[in-house]
């Protein structure tokens, strides 16, 4: 896709979004089964389905999906695709790869330590772009990529989570 193609499949949704900022309002979904046999959970990503488990710094085998790798798998996809977006718009040719990880002391996670933080405490993405572009373009790029990433400003802006429960 070139800028304007991006800029022709954008442009509806932008004025509209203008006109009736309400229409922007979305929720997503995401599901998954609790595994009856095994600690895990089956979650369906509308492509697939992955099954995730405990990783082996808390008892798991590493077969199954770790959560942890998950959050940090939808951090690069959702920071590729907006980097893609970006540079198309801004009409760079740019290639390359990203790279995130993060950091978790699992003491937090199995109870050793409560004073032990549980979640990542740092996480750190990384872009291995290959471009002619000027510095100072790229480093345009990267500060619209920061600042539309959905996945990214959502971790960084530390979002309510609600958990609730209901029973059958």
């Amino acid at each position: 896709m070139d800028r304007t193609a991006l800029q022709a499949a954008q442009k509806p949704l932008k004025d509209r979004y203008r006109e009736e900022p309400a229409a922007a309002l979305i929720t997503l979904r995401a599901q998954g089964k609790l595994d009856e046999e095994q600690i895990a959970c089956s979650v369906e990503t509308g492509r697939a389905l992955v099954e995730a488990g405990l990783h082996p710094a808390t008892g798991g085998t590493g077969a199954l999906a770790c959560s942890g790798d998950m959050l940090l798998e939808a951090l690069v996809a959702c920071a590729g695709v907006t980097l893609r977006s970006v540079a198309t718009s801004m009409e760079l040719d740019v290639a390359g790869s990203v790279h995130a990880e993060g950091d978790l002391d699992f003491r937090g996670t199995l109870g050793v330590d409560r004073e032990a933080p549980v979640g990542f405490t740092t996480i750190r993405l990384r872009f291995e772009l290959t471009s002619d572009a000027s510095e100072e373009d790229l480093a345009k790029l990267l500060e619209r990529t920061e600042r539309y990433c959905v996945v990214g400003q959502t971790l960084a802006g530390g979002v309510p989570v609600q958990f609730t429960y209901s029973t059958s």
